[in-house]
């Protein structure tokens, strides 16, 4: 297997670890093999970041955000960053919090991303998270937000990406 088609295979799982793990995308299972499967992959990425850091208590970390992160990602107004981890053959995990609701940052992430050239595709939105998978020149990854459990009103954002 060459090299791209093990890191597109890797991003492929980090993105299904984001979408299935209930502390990433703020999404739970009734099937207990599900929720079985959920705390096992949940926790490999549990540690990216604190997502009940609320906005007064993140400290802003500074861009670039690694060398797979693409440099022009913009997240919304009101966004702090407030967590990088560069992870082997994984991408670049970046974690913020915004003091937007959850559906302004969804409107960012689906109109204001692609106007910037990226390319969705696929995705899933429920009432209080939603994910997406993106694509743009050589990076590749995913997008995940959800209503923050400790912070009224805020939104946390995880990115996964990754040069292709």
């Amino acid at each position: 297997m060459t090299t791209r088609r093990v890191r597109r295979a890797t991003v492929a799982l980090a993105g299904a670890l984001l979408l299935s793990s209930g502390t990433l995308a703020g999404c739970s299972s009734d099937s207990s093999a599900e929720s079985d499967r959920d705390e096992t992959e949940g926790s490999v990425l549990a540690d990216a970041a604190d997502l009940t850091t609320c906005t007064a208590d993140a400290t802003p970390v500074a861009a670039p955000y690694g060398d797979g992160f693409p440099s022009d990602w913009a997240f919304p107004p009101q966004t702090t960053v407030y967590d990088v981890e560069e992870r082997a053959g994984a991408g670049t995990i970046v974690t913020g919090v915004s003091t937007a609701p959850l559906d302004d940052v969804l409107a960012f992430l689906n109109d204001d991303q692609p106007a910037a050239g990226y390319t969705i595709t696929g995705g899933e939105t429920e009432d209080d998270d939603a994910e997406a998978d993106f694509t743009l020149a050589k990076h590749s990854g995913r997008w995940s937000i959800r209503e923050s459990s400790a912070c009224e009103g805020e939104t946390v954002i995880q990115v996964v990406a990754f040069e292709r």
